[in-house]
């Protein structure tokens, strides 16, 4: 591959990774005191993905360490938005459940940046954001499955 694109594929990945922190401090700076996009990040998951993940599978599919996620769940249970559950194929480990609570809150935390969003949107209207989406999410898909062929 030419430098010149080597440099295109990193540009695109760098202006993911700072687009990535300014959401970050947007969605943060509406959420609560104490609930920070990491705790989002796992209830969005759960509805997302699917309820009653164990600790394990969360912490692969964030690929971060099983104690980082524990930590984050510990939080959410302080806060209600979860529940842990005996494993029903083990009996040994948990699995995470979001409740009622942590729907609520994670539609909430949705609604709070609506009109950051309306901000958006007046400024990048859907026609110019849908090919950003499926060219974005087709990155997604293909990224994850790579993770999970190593």
């Amino acid at each position: 591959m030419p430098d010149k694109n080597i440099a295109r594929y990193f540009q695109l990945f760098n202006e993911i990774g700072i687009i990535d922190q300014l959401a970050r401090a947007l969605f943060e700076a509406r959420l609560p005191d104490g609930i920070l996009v990491s705790h989002f990040a796992i209830l969005n998951h759960l509805v997302r993905v699917r309820d009653g993940q164990t600790p394990l599978a969360l912490a692969r599919a964030f690929q971060t360490p099983k104690t980082t996620v524990t930590h984050t769940i510990s939080v959410l249970v302080r806060y209600g938005f979860v529940d842990l559950r005996p494993n029903p194929k083990d009996g040994r480990s948990k699995c995470v459940f979001i409740t009622d609570a942590g729907r609520s809150f994670r539609d909430e935390a949705i609604a709070a940046l609506a009109p950051d969003l309306a901000e958006i949107a007046a400024v990048f209207p859907p026609g110019t954001v849908e090919p950003l989406i499926d060219g974005l999410e087709a990155l997604r898909v293909w990224m994850d499955a790579r993770r999970d062929r190593e």
